[in-house]
């Protein structure tokens, strides 16, 4: 792996880069993978926020949970109603001022949302009444309806949404905000991805650390079986026999690093088996849902049909954020409704409507929604038509140019609703921004500078946004 030298901290200067090799640990969740990717990036974190010009200080948001719903939900559906569309409705769709396509030659026609909405909460947010428990914290969300996005292509959108770029290769979100602010719990990973089975369009790519140090990589959790491989001691194997191991394998290495004083690698890989050991003394207490007491377990749906899965993800990225994990990512897949979006939306709202609830509402009783930053969002936005398969199908296509993202916590301007979207839920048209905009308001509700929080790359100075962006003021309490 060819690395630059220099490569610049969170406060612009440029340093010289760690003389220890990257470990290259590709994509797996093995203890000893996700012990060393934690370990280094606690050797080589930007400085502390005070010793750099990158951070502001009066920021909420410590940690953030990042509820990622692959497909594109439609916002026409969940949080931005167009009464319009029900006189428009199954009337075929011409857009104006254009000519069709050839690839557009097939006929077009509105649909209108199967669901009914409601005003919820003192804040009156528009929500589809099937969000029945989201609507009871209702104040405590900031919606933004202006963001845009520059893809109708999943792969290409998911990396742009998580990566700032659409072609993959960039560090995630959680690597920058790992790589700016530091690990908070040395004995867990910094950056922790809760996926499906199957692995979202792009793969982990979306959770890479890019051209970051490889230590800032997400780390995902299996979703079934043990989270992390080799977690627990092989039969027999107790901790003190690990202690023992470990202390005659320091006794013999520090002999032969004695002997070769410019091998770093060797005392990395000592300091490795020693955070390996501690985090099996932490990480099967976070994982454990277990010791969660039944009223909790309840609250977020847990062993209940259809939110089970869901509830699971949110009660332990609460959990680890309590542990003082930087960011964690959820991911909820198969909104990607061309067809029935009644059923295929409704089945998907009632999965995660309740444990997002209990998400929002657990923080908020431990004093940690303040400091915890809630993304809820997709990919893209959904058309208000759809085309013809097999009959008229009530679904909806894919749309750059209008969706809804949704903040809770961390600082956030709750009880809000930001920017709009045409009658017909087409394009954003009052306070439209673009999705790097929403990238430098995230890095700012956690006290970072884009334009600061660079890395130097093939040649210049790198940042999550590519080019720059705007604060999107009216997302900040």
């Amino acid at each position: 792996m060819s690395i630059n030298p220099f490569f610049r901290c969170a406060g612009g200067r440029a340093l010289h880069a760690p003389a220890r090799r990257d470990f290259i640990y590709g994509l797996g969740a093995s203890l000893g993978s996700v012990a060393l990717t934690s370990l280094l990036a606690e050797e080589t974190k930007a400085p502390a926020p005070a010793q750099t010009n990158s951070h502001f200080s009066n920021s909420k948001a410590k940690n953030v949970i990042f509820l990622l719903m692959e497909g594109g939900p439609s916002h026409i559906d969940t949080f931005d109603p167009k009464p319009v569309l029900e006189k428009l409705h199954l009337k075929e769709f011409v857009r104006e001022g254009k000519q069709k396509s050839a690839m557009e030659s097939g006929k077009r026609y509105y649909v209108q949302s199967p669901f009914k909405f409601i005003k919820a909460g003192q804040s009156g947010a528009d929500m589809a009444e099937n969000w029945s428990h989201l609507a009871k914290v209702a104040d405590d969300i900031c919606f933004f309806r202006g963001c845009t996005v520059d893809s109708v292509n999943h792969p290409t959108a998911m990396y742009q949404m998580n990566c700032g770029n659409r072609f993959g290769g960039d560090p995630g979100i959680g690597a920058w905000v790992n790589y700016g602010l530091g690990s908070m719990n040395q004995d867990l990973p910094g950056f922790i991805v809760l996926p499906e089975v199957s692995y979202p369009q792009g793969g982990a790519a979306n959770w890479s650390n890019g051209y970051l140090p490889a230590r800032f990589q997400g780390t995902p959790l299996r979703p079934k079986g043990s989270p992390i491989l080799d977690l627990t001691p092989g039969e027999g194997v107790t901790p003190e026999h690990q202690r023992k191991n470990l202390d005659l394998l320091a006794k013999l290495n520090a002999g032969h690093a004695a002997e070769h004083p410019g091998h770093d690698e060797l005392n990395a890989r000592m300091d490795n088996y020693e955070l390996a050991f501690r985090m099996q003394m932490q990480v099967p207490e976070v994982l454990d849902l277990s010791r969660e007491d039944a009223r909790t377990k309840d609250l977020y749906g847990i062993g209940q049909e259809g939110t089970d899965s869901f509830g699971r993800k949110c009660l332990l990225a609460r959990k680890l954020v309590e542990k003082g994990v930087r960011f964690v990512q959820l991911y909820n897949g198969s909104w990607d409704s061309h067809d029935y979006i009644e059923r295929a939306h409704g089945n998907l709202v009632r999965g995660v409507d309740r444990p997002i609830a209990a998400l929002i509402t657990d923080l908020k009783q431990r004093g940690l929604l303040d400091s915890t930053l809630i993304v809820w969002c997709g990919e893209f936005g959904r058309t208000p038509d759809n085309g013809v398969r097999g009959g008229i199908a009530y679904g909806r296509d894919h749309n750059p140019n209008a969706m809804t993202i949704w903040l809770a916590g961390g600082g956030c301007n709750a009880g809000h609703t930001i920017g709009a979207t045409d009658e017909r839920g087409m394009e954003a048209v009052e306070g439209k921004a673009h999705v790097r905009d929403f990238h430098v308001t995230l890095l700012r509700l956690l006290g970072l500078d884009d334009n600061k929080l660079t890395f130097y790359h093939a040649g210049r100075f790198k940042q999550l946004s590519q080019f720059g962006g705007q604060v999107i003021k009216g997302l900040i309490g």
